[in-house]
């Protein structure tokens, strides 16, 4: 049975596709997680993070693959990272996200002493320092397929005119990460996500949902890209294929 496929160019100059983090460090892995492009494609149709029964029904039916399209003489992504430092005050008080203000629970981890040269909100206050470290694909251009499994809403039509006329600002992993083109790159038709990533035309390095015929030349694994939308937590792996497109 053949299926029509959304065809996606995520290209930015720099993009995140989150990886499994430890501690501060937060890697980026070479293609989307589902937990990723669900809530790209959430952002776009204008839903709230709180509407975690329609991310986890979106998710739930998502069918994809996707592939990197790299520049003429590149073997292998470009990845970069941004170490961030920032001081941080016991108890100090800030503005949220949400319109209130909240300070900093106090902690044992604050064990520097206050120095004089502290003022306003610092003044008098312990610290520590914050250590992130961020990994980003620089210069990187993804494709994506996609489909929506059974029936219901948004459909595939839906998101294509939600990813042309998004309800909110896109991004690509990271708030920092604007797209430099438009997202929607048209359609494809596959019988699975490897025939519809055959029928874009491109060479690379890929990775497609389990729905193909066993291959013996690529590897088949679990990967963790999952999340709970009702608890909140990445969870769960699913089956996938990685391997090179000729």
């Amino acid at each position: 049975m053949t299926h029509r496929w959304l065809h996606l160019r995520l290209a930015a100059p720099l993009m995140a596709f989150g990886d499994v983090k430890i501690d501060h460090v937060g890697p980026t892995r070479e293609f989307p997680s589902a937990s990723a492009l669900t809530g790209l494609l959430a952002n776009a149709l204008g839903w709230r993070r709180e509407e975690a029964s329609l991310h986890q029904g979106l998710q739930d039916r998502l069918v994809f693959g996707a592939l990197s399209a790299m520049p003429e003489g590149r073997v292998a992504p470009l990845s970069v990272a941004d170490s961030q430092n920032a001081r941080l005050y016991e108890s100090e008080p800030a503005w949220t996200s949400i319109g209130i203000v909240e300070a900093r629970n106090r902690s044992p981890s604050y064990s520097n002493s206050p120095e004089p040269t502290q003022y306003g909100n610092q003044a008098g206050r312990k610290w520590m320092t914050h250590r992130l470290r961020r990994a980003y694909l620089a210069d990187h251009e993804t494709r994506v397929v996609l489909r929506l499994d059974g029936e219901g809403t948004p459909t595939l039509d839906d998101v294509s005119i939600a990813l042309d006329r998004p309800a909110r600002p896109l991004f690509i992993g990271r708030k920092s990460c604007l797209p430099s083109c438009m997202l929607f790159a048209g359609w494809v038709e596959g019988a699975d996500a490897l025939s519809a990533l055959r029928g874009l035309g491109l060479k690379g390095r890929a990775l497609w949902a389990d729905d193909a015929p066993p291959n013996d030349a690529v590897l088949r694994q679990a990967l963790p890209d999952m999340r709970n939308w009702t608890a909140g937590l990445h969870a769960g792996s699913r089956i996938v294929n990685v391997g090179e497109i000729a």
